[in-house]
């Protein structure tokens, strides 16, 4: 630890990687609230991997017909919101097919993004680390990227607070309130999709939804209101995410799998926990 601290003074790689993971807390403590109470989980894993298909045809179109203006990242959100309005269109009025919706989303994004990939002329590392990610090596453009995706979550969920806590609580009771649940819904998977998108970007996929999941179902065991569970969720994922970092340094592990792990272990710990003061109390 005493290493990471001296280092991480000097050396502007390490600082920007503690910044990301407080970025992203943000982000992931608060959409991830919403995902987690809506049960909607599943849907955030199969926009996570329909992304493959939008970054390799950008990358295609960029190094093929020389549209430099085109980035993978682009291809991403303008998949990953299709994806989401897709989804949520058929969730929305069509329940029973949701499940084979999102497989089938899931399958034909990779397998066009693979297709794409393997046209386009040149080695493509570069899609692969947008994919997987390291956070060990964000650039100054992706901390502003994720400033940026930050202020778009904490305005809309300002905003939107208590609308989006009738959306993910009682959509019923909302809907004969005359609230306009389809649109609030479909906004709340597009912030989804965008956090997944920006997010895997610089971190990876598995790591964003481990992120999205894991801190929110610690935090839901001790909180009893929705601010409460987003405000201990953003505080347990930087925590995790610093501490993953001041760990894997040393011994050279992976940043992002090492955090992964602590949070698992860490939600397996307050669940046990938590069936234990309550077998107590019993």
């Amino acid at each position: 630890m005493s290493q990471f601290l001296t280092d991480v003074q000097q050396y502007a790689f390490l600082q920007h990687a503690v910044l990301t993971g407080i970025l992203a807390s943000v982000a992931c403590g608060i959409i991830g609230t919403y995902v987690v109470v809506r049960r909607i989980s599943y849907i955030a894993d199969g926009i996570a991997h329909c992304v493959l298909g939008g970054m390799g045809a950008a990358l295609y179109l960029q190094k093929v017909y020389h549209w430099n203006e085109v980035v993978p990242i682009h291809g991403a959100v303008v998949s990953a919101l299709i994806a989401a309005v897709i989804i949520g269109l058929v969730s929305l009025w069509a329940r029973q097919r949701e499940d084979t919706v999102i497989s089938a989303l899931w399958a034909v994004g990779m397998a066009v993004g693979i297709v794409f990939i393997s046209r386009t002329p040149g080695y493509n590392e570069d899609l692969m680390g947008y994919l997987f990610g390291n956070i060990l090596m964000v650039s100054s453009n992706d901390l502003w990227m994720l400033v940026g995706l930050d202020a778009i979550i904490v305005a809309m969920g300002l905003l939107f607070y208590n609308q989006f806590l009738a959306v993910c609580f009682d959509d019923e009771f909302a809907r004969l309130r005359g609230l306009p649940v389809e649109v609030f819904y479909l906004l709340l998977l597009c912030l989804t999709a965008l956090t997944v998108v920006v997010l895997a970007t610089v971190v990876g996929i598995v790591m964003v939804i481990a992120m999205l999941t894991l801190p929110v179902a610690i935090a839901g065991q001790f909180s009893k209101t929705l601010w409460g569970m987003m405000a201990v969720s953003t505080l347990l994922c930087a925590l995790f995410t610093t501490s993953g970092l001041v760990i894997s340094y040393a011994p050279d592990y992976p940043a992002g799998a090492t955090t992964i792990i602590l949070a698992g272990a860490a939600y397996l710990g307050a669940t046990t926990l938590k069936w234990a003061l309550g077998r107590g109390k019993g």
